[in-house]
């Protein structure tokens, strides 16, 4: 069977390579927006360093400290509420709230837990934190936080006012000032949590580590609980290590980027194809990455689910491009560049939008922050090529058609889950207008 611009369909002997890829592809595709799962679970701590130990300022959000507190079930039917929250049943599921009475009676409490939640050790010695301040905001109330003088601020609010609005625990953040006095001079130390919420998606917590030594300032960026410990040092190579791992970790776990990078790959017919296209689509996904996060975007509802519509056609174009991948059925290689460099600027805007969840504008040393990231989605980009484009060359010495066969099997697999999230994303756009 003939179909049109791209040679024959290599019939019964891709049904099994395309069944696979695509069972495998499906299972993995996920949810149609893949880059705005951080706005909830992000924990920042500024950590300040005195003449004689630390001074931790840390946001994070309150379910992290009570999820896990929830004692058994009493007599009305619901379980007994953790501390400092409340709780009900509403159409069928129960619901808590935050317990304001309770913090005004006692704030000292959750402070605590937060407190004993977070380890820091420094030359071998586990410091001892002693609670100054708390302060609970809703989400939609919540002070920036993004730099140690914002810290600083969110905590000279008035404490619990009568007009605190009634709020469920879990868009509420907690804000926590504890110190480590007579410690000694900690010029490095261990940051671990031993929280343990059992929360869905718990292991993408963004943690944001800023710490300021007299004349620098550090930020570190870790994934997850913190269970395992981190090291924080006056180094600013360990610092940006940090957000080289985060870009690479973006890139890897992101399917919609390693699909279009592996269709990119699959389509060039030789190392100079691949080169140039994969130089074109860093050139456009480096510019876009300052650009989307600085805010040099439009910003009406409709711009996200566009962008996330577009990487989702790219992923599709790519494929069909390595569907016709044979020379001369082939666009000009100035075109696939320019194209690539198109395609870039829309994976940039979505890299882009997951790091201003993590970073603010004003957040210290941002473009160190920035260019670190960036290398690290450079580094995704080529671990990704490096795993496929060997196999690809291997397959096309296997002969004409069965390279034919090959390239269906797996560009056609990416068609099918792209086209997927194409449904899905264009009736957000839709539902965004």
């Amino acid at each position: 069977m003939k179909v049109a611009g791209f040679g024959i369909w290599p019939g019964k002997y891709s049904t099994a390579i395309f069944a696979t890829c695509l069972s495998a592809l499906l299972l993995l595709s996920g949810p149609a927006i893949a880059h705005f799962l951080l706005n909830l679970n992000t924990r920042i701590i500024h950590v300040e360093h005195l003449s004689n130990g630390l001074r931790v300022y840390l946001r994070l959000p309150m379910p992290y400290l009570v999820a896990n507190l929830v004692g058994p079930e009493q007599a009305d039917g619901l379980p007994d509420p953790a501390p400092y929250t409340t709780n009900t049943r509403e159409d069928g599921n129960v619901v808590y709230y935050l317990d304001v009475e309770a913090l005004r009676a006692d704030s000292g409490g959750l402070g605590k837990l937060v407190a004993n939640g977070h380890q820091f050790v420094s030359n071998g010695v586990v410091l001892q934190a002693t609670v100054e301040t708390v302060r609970v905001y809703p989400g939609s109330r919540q002070p920036p936080f993004s730099t140690l003088g914002e810290a600083r601020a969110s905590f000279q609010d008035t404490l619990y006012p009568q007009d605190f609005p009634v709020t469920y625990v879990g868009d509420t953040v907690v804000d926590v000032v504890f110190l480590f006095a007579e410690q000694g001079e900690a010029t490095s130390y261990l940051l671990s949590s031993s929280l343990n919420p059992g929360l869905p998606g718990q292991e993408k917590t963004a943690n944001l580590i800023l710490d300021y030594y007299p004349g620098s300032v550090e930020v570190f960026r870790a994934r997850g609980l913190l269970q395992d410990p981190i090291s924080i040092s006056r180094s600013p190579w360990a610092a940006a290590a940090t957000f080289v791992k985060e870009g690479m970790l973006h890139i890897l776990d992101g399917l919609d980027h390693v699909l279009f990078v592996i269709c990119l790959a699959l389509g060039a017919a030789s190392f100079k194809s691949l080169f140039a296209r994969t130089t074109g689509f860093t050139i456009g996904h480096s510019v876009t990455l300052s650009l989307g996060f600085f805010g040099f975007v439009p910003s009406g509802a409709w711009f996200i689910p566009t962008i996330e519509l577009g990487i989702a056609l790219s992923i599709i174009f790519a494929a069909l491009v390595a569907m016709k991948q044979k020379q001369g059925n082939q666009p000009p290689e100035r075109t696939m560049f320019a194209v690539t460099v198109g395609i870039g600027i829309l994976h940039g805007l979505g890299f882009s939008f997951v790091l201003h969840k993590i970073l603010q504008v004003d957040s210290p040393n941002i473009w160190q922050s920035l260019l670190s990231f960036n290398v690290g989605v450079e580094l995704g980009q080529f671990l990704i090529i490096l795993a496929c484009w060997p196999l690809f060359r291997l397959l096309s010495r296997l002969g004409d058609s069965r390279w034919l066969v090959a390239r269906w099997g797996i560009a056609a697999p990416c068609i099918a889950v792209a086209g997927f999230w194409t449904i899905q994303r264009a009736l957000l756009v839709v539902q965004s207008g």
